[in-house]
């Protein structure tokens, strides 16, 4: 067998002070470990800061939309509880379920409540046509076209915004009463075709404006002239600011209950806020269960459009420049 030779151990060298380099990593390692539970007990103090911040923050969300949404969820508990009780119980818990304040509430007025919520969607599908045609019209122009006194027009068209509805209605009720429109649709939606909601028409300028330039001037070397730049180029490229205006359409005109009552004095014309005004009688007792299903009711097609459009609403708001 051949004898392993023993090697002689190798020098160490002395540091500075009398040290080893090996005490010296040894010395290092004793102040890492030593530091570790310091930087551990600091994470751990700073995540529980910042959970204890997001359980406020949560918890002040909570309570700030429950106190909001407290109204609608009493209303729709309202809905369900017999007429005599509505009032003297504030709280959400139900003792008993009165369905009967719906169908009651449905065949209460002169008409069935679905021929209000028929005419509000006449009104409301004229609007939004209207709104559509003569705001992306006048948007384009104003966005695209060059003519004279195009910036003060712009400018009267923004004053427009700030324009209460009730500084106009006296002289366009004189109006349309010579005309012989009163009690008729036609003063709620012709309004719309021509681009008054000034709001929309801003709106559509800001979201053309960003669109490029270069796809007017490519459609204009293959001999396209406005009209089909505007349908064939713009208009598709317009979508999500199409979608804003349908939904804010859709939500301010189905809720409009001012203009309505001014225009429609035949129960037979009535929409359906005028309608749910008729519940509400000052010479005999009010059926305020009924009065608060129908409007649960009438908030069903505000609800699902909002709930289908919310993403378009959202998309055509961030990308139309509005700042």
């Amino acid at each position: 067998m051949t004898k392993l030779q023993t090697l002689p151990a190798p020098e160490q060298e002395q540091g500075p002070g009398g040290k080893t380099p090996g005490s010296r990593t040894r010395g290092n390692r004793t102040r890492g470990n030593a530091g570790r539970p310091r930087e551990s007990r600091g994470t751990l103090a700073f995540s529980r800061s910042a959970r204890v911040k997001a359980l406020a923050k949560h918890a002040l969300l909570i309570i700030t939309g429950g106190i909001m949404i407290y109204p609608l969820l009493w209303m729709v508990v309202s809905s369900l509880r017999p007429n005599d009780l509505i009032f003297r119980d504030p709280g959400l818990w139900l003792n008993s379920l009165e369905m009967g304040n719906y169908t009651d509430g449905w065949s209460a007025l002169s008409h069935p409540f679905g021929h209000y919520m028929l005419n509000s969607a006449i009104v409301v599908i004229g609007s939004i046509l209207g709104n559509l045609i003569s705001c992306s019209m006048a948007a384009y122009a104003f966005a695209r076209l060059q003519f004279s006194g195009k910036k003060l027009f712009f400018g009267i068209m923004l004053l427009t915004i700030m324009l209460p509805f009730h500084v106009v209605i006296v002289p366009q009720y004189i109006l349309f009463s010579q005309i012989g429109w009163v009690n008729t649709f036609w003063p709620l939606i012709v309004p719309k075709l021509l681009a008054t909601d000034a709001f929309f028409v801003f709106l559509m300028v800001q979201f053309i404006r960003g669109i490029p330039k270069e796809l007017d001037e490519a459609a204009r070397i293959d001999g396209a002239g406005h009209p089909r730049i505007f349908l064939r180029v713009i208009l598709p490229l317009m979508v999500p600011a199409l979608a804003t205006t349908t939904i804010f359409t859709f939500i301010w005109t189905w809720n409009d209950f001012f203009g309505a009552l001014i225009y429609l004095t035949d129960p037979e014309m009535f929409t359906v806020p005028v309608a749910l005004r008729a519940f509400v009688d000052s010479q005999s007792a009010t059926s305020w269960g009924s009065l608060f299903a129908m409007s649960i009711v009438s908030l069903l097609p505000v609800f699902l459009v909002f709930l289908f459009g919310q993403r378009f609403l959202i998309k055509g708001i961030a990308t139309t420049g509005i700042k």
